[in-house]
């Protein structure tokens, strides 16, 4: 017949773009190759390549696939695909092995692994200190020699119920660390411990602590340490506790509670207790013969070993030979080394080890897994590397208040995480119950921590793991904080009247909020001297500490992080001349148009502004379409019966 031509065919296989009837179902891993899709598919190899090429999609056997593509051909091909990561694969794996052969497949409960966070001086190093060293005297001579970030302890009291029992001691810097890894989703910590000094009591960093554990729903348990100091009084900080919202057990609450000196190491064995005592209720458990899982606790490059990392085993055991994976790089275990540096060979669940043999960098809080095919977990790493570049240029998926009324339309009821920092707590409680309040059917505002003073990375930090909102009122962000916020793609609303705030809010929930405006920092100077210049008036001698200040500038003086005035740059001068920019390292003086209360340490903060593109809610989208549909029907109306109406000679 001329003219037809039979449909193309490539391997004795027509290669219709009609998709096959679903008929079964698969799961497949990230970063999947064609080969193995193949396989999965049960179809040809060559066939699979030709179906992409149809696509426009050039590739080879061993290439990688997007999880999307995937998809799309495996329903070619009348299959319904799940991608899935290699951690999820792995544990439905053992999973599946464990109830498909329990032989030898043992599930024991695992040592806890203890987190120890509190206000700065009050004792958290002391205390890890005291602990080891009271385990290294019980042990081996020689001691701890090298530093991996975690070590494992044994409660050595013979007469003590938890005698013989293990525990891992993370020795992180603080909270800040603790929500950096949680915000990389690890979920390393079994129990915090907060650490309150009985002379000195509840301060800002232990409520901060306390928040940052609730946020990560870890139990807590409260060590109050130092007793044996003069005008200890631990009373005093229970019942502070109970004011904040951690009520102690035997003062209307369940949360446990030691009093301990690490000084004089008082009640460390009944702290080791308790903290055993609370694992017991949850029980962790880990089966000791599956291929191991853990977490990097720290990672740094030895100038003799290469890269080196800090891994704490969760389950399963490590070996010395056994392929990996940690986040976007791979590797093979060359040499292994517990928390007092002495060389083995394997390590059990709970157990912290370094390792050498890794082909790259891996960040904390990276999942580690044992794999056997070294190829296939260096083809997920390679993969891994593309999709991170890419989330890089992709625009972020933080929650903002412009997005709110769209995202509740899709996900039904929203979590609006909220963290409120004021300049006095008065207003910071105010504002932080008004907000919750708020809550409605669709929206659960929850705020998550609240505290007075300048917004610091660590609020940013609980902020990104949580994925939430920082509400600043009359106060502004560190500098540091203010560059982390734009890293971790945080959102930050300053605000200084309240019922502006709670307006912004209600019209964040409706999907009516105006186009903002954003604020561009310039530069900082700090007041080192104030001179009074008759017919003038105060003037500041400054340094540059940062960026560039202009003449005629937006600007705001801040004091302890708090602003107290806003407006422009009268004047700038250097030495007698006047500037028309002074740059960081350059003395200057500035006068701040107005401003008569200047101090000695203030900073002065320079900026611009600009307005961003709307970012309206669905429901004022919907309003403008349907205004600009009716207009443009009336136009047409009278067009049409203009057009009607004879024109008269």
């Amino acid at each position: 017949m001329k003219g037809f031509q039979p449909p193309p065919r490539y391997g004795g296989m027509p290669m219709s773009r009609e998709p096959l009837p679903i008929t079964k179902t698969i799961s497949v891993t990230e970063g999947i190759s064609v080969k193995d899709l193949a396989e999965k598919l049960d179809v040809r190899g060559k066939d699979l390549i030709a179906s992409l090429l149809m696509r426009g999609v050039f590739v080879t056997v061993n290439q990688s696939l997007e999880g999307e593509l995937v998809k799309d051909v495996a329903r070619q091909f009348g299959a319904d695909a799940t991608v899935i990561s290699v951690e999820e694969q792995l544990e439905n794996e053992a999973i599946e092995g464990f109830l498909e052969d329990t032989t030898g497949m043992v599930e024991i409960v695992r040592a806890p692994v203890v987190t120890i966070m509190g206000h700065v001086d009050h004792g958290k190093t002391s205390l890890l200190d005291a602990i080891r060293s009271t385990d290294v005297a019980a042990g081996e001579a020689g001691g701890i020699t090298q530093h991996i970030g975690a070590y494992k302890v044994h409660v050595t009291k013979p007469d003590s119920p938890a005698f013989g029992r293990e525990i891992v001691f993370l020795d992180t810097p603080g909270h800040e660390a603790f929500t950096r890894m949680r915000a990389r989703g690890a979920k390393i910590t079994d129990i915090v411990v907060v650490v309150v000094a009985a002379d000195d009591g509840v301060m800002p960093q232990t409520l901060e602590a306390i928040d940052h554990a609730r946020a990560a729903n870890v139990p807590i348990i409260v060590a109050i340490n130092k007793i044996d100091k003069p005008g200890a009084n631990p009373d005093r900080v229970k019942q502070k506790l109970g004011e904040n919202g951690l009520q102690l057990v035997g003062w209307g609450g369940n949360v446990e509670f030691v009093e301990v000196s690490a000084k004089q190491r008082l009640h460390l064995d009944e702290l080791e207790e308790m903290i055993c005592y609370v694992a017991d209720l949850a029980s962790p458990k880990a089966v000791p013969e599956r291929p191991a899982v853990g977490t990097v606790i720290e990672a740094k490059l030895d100038r003799g070993r290469g890269a080196v990392a800090s891994i704490l085993v969760q389950n399963g055991t490590l070996r010395t030979g056994d392929s990996y994976i940690v986040g976007n790089t791979f590797g093979k275990i060359r040499a292994m080394f517990d928390d007092r540096g002495r060389s083995i060979t394997e390590a059990g669940p709970s157990t912290p080890v370094e390792i050498l043999g890794l082909e790259g960098m891996p960040d904390a809080g990276d999942t580690f897994l044992v794999m056997a095919d070294r190829d296939k977990a260096k083809g997920i790493a390679q993969y891994r590397k593309m999709k991170e570049r890419e989330a890089q240029l992709a625009k972020s998926s933080r929650v903002s208040l412009e997005g709110l009324a769209e995202q509740i339309k899709q996900a039904g009821v929203k979590d609006l995480n909220i963290i409120v920092k004021g300049d006095v707590q008065g207003s910071v409680e105010v504002i932080a119950e008004d907000l919750q309040h708020m809550s409605t059917e669709k929206v659960r505002v929850r705020v998550l921590h609240s505290g007075v003073g300048a917004i610091t990375e660590s609020d940013v930090l609980l902020a990104s793991a949580s994925n939430a909102v920082i509400i600043g009122f009359n106060v502004r962000p560190e500098r540091k904080a203010h560059e982390l916020a734009d890293q971790e793609k945080v959102q930050v609303r300053l605000h200084s009247i309240i019922y502006e705030l709670r307006d912004e809010m209600e019209k964040a929930m409706y999907g009516l909020l105006d186009p903002v405006y954003k604020e561009n920092y310039a530069g900082r100077a700090e007041v080192l001297n104030v001179f009074k210049i008759t017919k003038v008036g105060q003037i500041a001698g400054c340094r540059v500490t940062d960026g560039l200040i202009k003449r005629a500038a937006q600007a705001r003086q801040l004091r302890d992080g708090v602003e107290i005035w806003k407006g422009k740059i009268a004047s700038l001068k250097r030495f007698k001349e006047d500037a028309a920019e002074v740059r960081e390292g350059v003395e200057c003086g500035i006068d701040l148009a107005g401003q008569k209360d200047i101090r000695v340490g203030d900073v002065i903060e320079t900026f611009t502004t600009e307005k961003m593109a709307d970012e309206l809610g669905q429901n004022t989208l919907v309003q403008k379409k349907a205004e600009k549909a009716e207009k443009e029907r009336e136009a047409a109306a009278a067009a049409a019966a203009a057009a009607a109406t004879p024109v008269s000679a």
